[in-house]
């Protein structure tokens, strides 16, 4: 099988946060059958404006654009704050609803924080309303996450276990364009 292309988007604008060494965690693990690109651009993207779209749009939005057409899937990794959706991941997200890169995109969302529930339920109701494929089956909550991530791996036994079942259902909706 050939590799799948998979776009992930950090919901954490620090440079060395849990979520980007999750990341490199899941990439790491599922080498074998994905190419993941993360997206590095999110603290760039200007504030969502309607008035700015179209032929107006920003280089770097429509740059993000591009490479979410591209991709096979998306992968979101992100913390909680203040109980909801960082607001650079919600931006990002907001610049694609009317270019619609996610209708029928296997999208996996990993909530990784403290305690994650509630932003996790926010973003998952902003995925499924912008028609990421298979959202309910793609989807977890990682509480107390520093404890179980260290040095870009993941050392909590259940966690990875989990992980990678999620990954298997994520790659199958990719290869068979159906809600696994």
């Amino acid at each position: 099988m050939q590799k799948k292309k998979v776009v992930a988007i950090c919901g954490s604008t620090r440079q060395h946060s849990s979520n980007h060494s999750l990341i490199k965690a899941i990439a790491d693990i599922s080498a074998a059958h994905l190419d993941i690109t993360v997206f590095t651009g999110i603290a760039l993207l200007p504030q969502f404006n309607p008035d700015n779209d179209g032929e107006r749009v920003a280089t770097e939005v429509a740059a993000f654009r591009q490479l979410l057409d591209r991709a096979d899937g998306i992968l979101i990794c992100t913390p909680e704050y203040a109980h909801g959706v960082p607001g650079s991941l919600k931006n990002a997200i907001d610049w694609t609803v009317s270019s619609s890169q996610f209708p029928q995109k296997p999208t996996l969302l990993i909530t990784a924080s403290t305690d994650g529930s509630f932003g996790h339920k926010a973003l998952l109701e902003t995925l499924k309303a912008v028609d990421a494929k298979n959202i309910d089956n793609l989807q977890m909550v990682i509480p107390f996450v520093k404890t179980k991530i260290s040095m870009d791996q993941i050392t909590d036994g259940k966690t990875l276990r989990e992980i990678r079942l999620l990954l298997e259902v994520f790659i199958e909706t990719m290869k068979n364009g159906s809600d696994a």
